[in-house]
């Protein structure tokens, strides 16, 4: 028996220490768990545009955002420190990595991992970073709690990732940009540059609506507002001959828009709207109009939306000598520039305090605000105001942004689902109410996003206002479920459901012929 009890001391003591097969047999399987891991996370870095630390943020949002999540967390943050004594506790951690964060698919429902070049490289410094982790708990006799550390750590380590290739991409890249710099000068097209918090996809959209026809118009396509994106746009999509480039800007943070400018100089510039977008990065708004006036340092024009205060501040700020000639349109305001004004069902151009062409139906969907600065811009390249005007009510609808039809099953359908602003889920809840059909009115959403600090109060708000239209409430997923319930407060019911599949399925199921839904944004599931 005494024999029986040392050997059992000697296994333990060498389990302890980390120097017998079953430690190692503990790092292998931590290893192994680097594989669901990093499916998960390196999924998460590129369906956020590889921004470093997008991973870190995600992962805190999926490890609190339910009970069963925030379980698994500490089991896991458990096994590293018990793994420092028992190192076969290590297998908690890749354990809880195989299954966890729970509800986040290893295989992507919106957005599957795609093996790109740029991906391959940033999975490849993940894997050495992993190995380095690995290395320096063997190194200081501790491979086990090192090994189940960098699992549990894995989105950390791809941000770190993020931040070592980020440089690297950036230099890669330049020789696409040099390139689409180079045809931009050859083709010498006249260069209209859109940028707001939201509106500038729309917009674009209208731009090419209304020129084409006098002028031959190309346009960025898709949401193509980045850097790599923009000379892809222009690589690919750039032919001689083309009289007129429609560019989507977007930015993150201060200098983006400068440095787009630096190689794709706008010789119109327009700014569509400043709202609570992105508030995660920029924090206010003002930063916000910081960062998008940089659109206007290379401009000759500067095509503001009026109705927006920030914006008719800061085309007061450049309306001056020496500055860009500036344009102020308007959805409400017949004295500005550009007026595009909705009522009774038609649409009337106003041009210099004059009307122009007869008034018209203006598609359901389409935001006058848009269609005001698109307007301005076909008008400075030249199209005249009575073409314009006729060309306006041709104008669709984005797809995905305020689309309404009648389905098969006789349920009028209002599609949103690319909106994620509160100015535009106002627009959404209006379009609702006037909806055909005396049924049902069902609103489903997961919310907005990216608000920062006004997140709740923002989703609290849209609830609020939602529940005076609609008669149910469908909240997706678990981001903002908390705010949207409680902003609908008991006033309608509310259906709490996992996936937007899940709400689709709910609206088959129980709407039919004279009812209406509206599908106001959709998150990607990178999102709880």
């Amino acid at each position: 028996m005494g024999a029986t009890l040392e050997a059992t001391r000697s296994m333990v003591a060498a389990l302890a220490h980390g120097g017998t097969a079953p430690v190692w047999a503990a790092v292998g399987v931590c290893v192994l768990g680097l594989a669901p891991a990093g499916a998960r996370w390196l999924r998460v870095a590129q369906r956020e545009h590889y921004i470093a630390d997008s991973c870190s943020r995600f992962a805190l949002r999926w490890w609190t955002s339910e009970p069963v999540n925030v379980a698994l967390g500490c089991v896991a943050l458990a096994g590293v420190v018990l793994s420092g004594l028992w190192p076969l506790v290590a297998l908690a951690p890749a354990a809880v990595a195989v299954v966890g964060p729970r509800h986040l698919p290893v295989r992507g429902r919106t957005s599957p991992l795609v093996w790109t070049r740029r991906l391959r490289v940033l999975a490849a410094v993940w894997l050495v970073l992993q190995a380095v982790v690995v290395g320096v708990g063997a190194a200081v006799g501790a491979p086990a709690p090192f090994a189940a550390a960098g699992l549990v750590a894995a989105p950390a380590l791809v941000d770190m990732a993020l931040l070592v290739t980020g440089p690297v991409e950036r230099r890669l890249s330049q020789r696409f940009v040099t390139q689409a710099a180079a045809r931009l000068e050859r083709v010498a097209p006249t260069v209209v540059a859109i940028t707001g918090s939201y509106g500038k996809t729309s917009t674009k959209n209208h731009v090419v609506q209304l020129v084409t026809g006098s002028r031959s118009v190309v346009a960025t396509p898709a949401s193509f507002n980045n850097r790599g994106g923009l000379a892809r746009a222009v690589n690919e999509h750039l032919t001689e001959g083309t009289e007129v480039f429609v560019a989507e800007m977007g930015t993150y943070g201060p200098g983006e828009i400068r440095e787009l400018c630096s190689w794709c100089p706008p010789t119109i510039a327009v700014l569509t709207a400043i709202g609570p977008v992105h508030l995660e990065r920029f924090g206010t708004e003002d930063a916000i109009v910081v960062a998008k006036r940089e659109i206007t340092e290379r401009a000759s024009v500067v095509i503001v939306n009026a109705d927006d205060e920030r914006l008719a501040a800061l085309a007061d700020a450049l309306d001056g000598p020496g500055g860009p000639s500036v344009v102020r349109c308007s959805s409400e305001d017949e004295t500005l520039d550009v007026c595009v004004r909705v009522k009774d069902g038609t649409v009337t151009l106003v041009v210099g305090g004059e009307r122009a062409g007869a008034d018209l139906p203006l598609q359901p969907g389409v935001q006058p605000g848009n269609v005001a600065c698109a307007a301005a811009v076909a008008l400075q390249l030249g199209v005249a105001p009575d073409a314009v005007a006729r060309r306006i009510p041709t104008i669709p609808p984005v797809a995905n942004r305020l689309t309404a039809a009648t389905a098969a099953s006789g349920v009028y359908v209002i599609d949103d689902t690319f909106n994620s602003n509160p100015a535009g889920a106002r627009a959404a809840l209006a379009l609702l109410a006037a909806a055909p059909g005396d049924g049902r009115r069902v609103v489903v959403t997961p919310g907005m996003v990216e608000l920062g600090r006004r997140q709740a109060p923002e989703n609290e708000a849209f609830a609020r206002a939602a529940a005076e239209v609609a008669t149910d409430v469908v909240v997706v997923g678990r981001t903002n479920r908390r705010a949207l319930v409680a902003g609908v407060g008991g006033r309608v019911p509310v259906t709490t459901v996992g996936t937007r599949p899940d709400a689709v399925a709910w609206v088959r199921g129980t709407l039919g012929p004279g009812d209406a839904v509206l599908y106001e944004n959709d998150l990607p599931d990178q999102y709880p």
